[in-house]
């Protein structure tokens, strides 16, 4: 008879609780439930190339840029293929035509390239929109690690996050070339289950929602 009585105060104690609980509350329910819905819609790991076909100048291959050094390396991984094409080059006011590296998807690289909005922050904190990027892999939620109220200029609230996260990574991300020439890809993949990432949450009346959607 007690351990009956004492199961069932156990059982409603826990439904009395549930049942004070809200998706408003601060804890980690409801953190974690707003960081899996953030994750699901900006999760994914993209290696900023949003416009395709892609032009390699001699200019860029001189001058060491960020095309001439990855492109090669997504062609060698079947990718993007090349070509050789003429454009319409103006510098100092002087337009000449000029050859180029120009590469595309191929049909392997398109299965990885996401045609949605993607936002990046740039330098000075603004929100960068672009349609589209090629992706190497997909981060959800690990666990929850612990947030920090964070001070606003109004009475909202807002807390920062901290949290680990686990990796769906393509299978080209293991190749080192890609590792080199794409440094913080490699990074964040490497460290799935342990790199601690930080996301701004706020609070609205459909709960904890991150600041970046």
């Amino acid at each position: 008879m007690n351990k009956f009585s004492i199961s069932l105060l156990s059982v409603l104690t826990a439904s009395t609780l549930a049942a004070c609980s809200n998706k408003t509350d601060l804890n980690q329910d409801n953190i974690s439930a707003g960081l899996t819905t953030y994750l699901a819609k900006r999760g994914d790991l993209c290696l900023a190339k949003n416009v395709w076909p892609i032009d390699v100048t001699q200019k860029d291959v001189d001058t060491g840029g960020r095309n001439a050094i990855q492109m090669p390396i997504l062609e060698k991984l079947g990718l993007a293929q090349s070509s050789v094409a003429t454009v319409t080059a103006t510098e100092e006011g002087v337009s000449a035509e000029i050859k180029v590296r120009r590469y595309t998807l191929t049909e392997n690289g398109k299965k990885y390239y996401l045609n949605k909005e993607m936002r990046s922050v740039r330098s000075d904190g603004d929100i960068k929109l672009q349609q589209g990027d090629l992706c190497a892999a997909k981060l959800s939620l690990d666990k929850v690690i612990g947030w920090e109220e964070a001070k606003t200029n109004d009475s909202s609230k807002m807390v920062a996050v901290s949290y680990t996260y686990k990796v769906d990574a393509a299978p080209w991300t293991a190749d080192a070339d890609i590792q080199k020439v794409f440094p913080m890809v490699d990074r964040v993949v490497r460290g799935a289950g342990s790199m601690v990432l930080k996301e701004s949450f706020k609070l609205t009346g459909e709960g904890w929602v991150a600041v970046d959607l």
